[in-house]
């Protein structure tokens, strides 16, 4: 029996090595290509962070034969023109808001849906598990492919007027929030006066006061500063945002499979980096933007903010499929 045993190892290891060898020689004999990545935020954000280990990860797994440049600060387009980019071949990939995504995939707006996860591991065993890989799927019906969430984070509450402690305190304020109408709607409930923009719009127009606030993770509004427009902070946590890496399908599909298998363990791992660094450094971001002057709010009435936006789920709950109970149920 021991001999048969060492038989199967023996005939894996030969297997295992020759598959190596297989996929070695595919990359080697490959023509070099470089990957244009992109990105809107700068390069002092998750989102850089992200794209930059992606990069490391893919050149020493392909020992060079694939590279990734950066291209950040939106210097190629907002989010919605990088997705269209990829469709076209104009760019080959990026890391880009779930928001902007479910306009192209209207299922992965159930992710928008607000105080659907209480947690990031919550979040995490729904989107690296069957739900999660299935919406990625999904983007291939608008010529994308799906590589893995890494992400934005529970999103928060600034603005330039008042301390917001409950709905009350947002009555009226002009807050600026996503291209996308589950977040519209979600501070709409809550008495807002929603503005969807682009992010690079956002910024000239809370410079202007044309807008009082936004809703964005902790470590945007350190990485922007938004201390310098924004007096007054709420941890609201009030919607877990993904990422997702992203890359357009035209791209993809002239890659041998054993480059493809790279880029998406690549993905993986440079997303799992990302959510470290985001855990490791919200504490000292926090304290930073309190040192800067930001008033934060952390003992906010969720419970009432919860109950303000229970129409959002009335009008969205039957128009993603089974995802929303799907999930729901994934938590339970």
């Amino acid at each position: 029996m021991k001999s048969f045993n060492r038989m199967l190892l023996s005939v894996a290891l030969a297997a295992a090595v020759s598959a190596g060898n297989v996929a070695a020689s595919t990359l080697e004999s490959m023509k070099p290509v470089s990957l244009r990545l992109a990105h809107v935020v700068n390069e002092q954000d998750g989102f850089h962070i992200a794209a930059v280990k992606f990069q490391e990860l893919v050149a020493e797994r392909t020992d060079g034969k694939v590279s990734v440049e950066i291209f950040p600060n939106a210097s190629l387009g907002d989010e919605r023109t990088l997705l269209e980019g990829m469709q076209i071949g104009t760019v080959d990939m990026g890391v880009i808001t779930n928001g902007p995504v479910a306009n192209f995939v209207e299922e992965m707006a159930v992710f928008e849906l607000p105080f659907l996860f209480a947690s990031p591991q919550e979040a995490y065993d729904v989107l690296d598990g069957p739900i999660g890989q299935e919406l990625l799927d999904k983007l291939s019906e608008v010529n994308l492919k799906g590589l893995a969430y890494a992400e934005r984070g529970f999103r928060n509450l600034t603005n330039s007027v008042r301390a917001v402690h409950s709905p009350d305190d947002i009555q009226g304020l002009r807050i600026r929030v996503m291209e996308n109408p589950v977040y519209t709607d979600t501070f709409r409930e809550l008495g807002a006066n929603a503005v969807p923009m682009a992010w690079t719009e956002a910024l000239t127009a809370m410079q202007q006061g044309t807008i009082d606030g936004q809703e964005n993770p902790v470590n945007v509004i350190h990485s922007f500063k938004l201390n310098e427009t924004q007096t007054h902070m709420t941890l609201s946590r009030h919607t877990y945002a993904p990422a997702i890496f992203v890359m357009g399908m035209g791209v993809w599909n002239r890659l041998p499979e054993e480059a493809q298998g790279v880029l998406v363990q690549a993905a993986r791992e440079a997303a799992a980096h990302e959510r470290q660094m985001n855990a490791d450094m919200e504490s000292q971001q926090l304290a930073d933007l309190r040192a800067a002057g930001v008033n934060i709010v952390e003992d906010a009435d969720i419970a009432a903010f919860q109950a303000a936006v229970a129409p959002v789920y009335e009008k969205y709950g039957d128009q993603f499929g089974d995802y929303l109970e799907r999930i729901q149920q994934a938590l339970q």
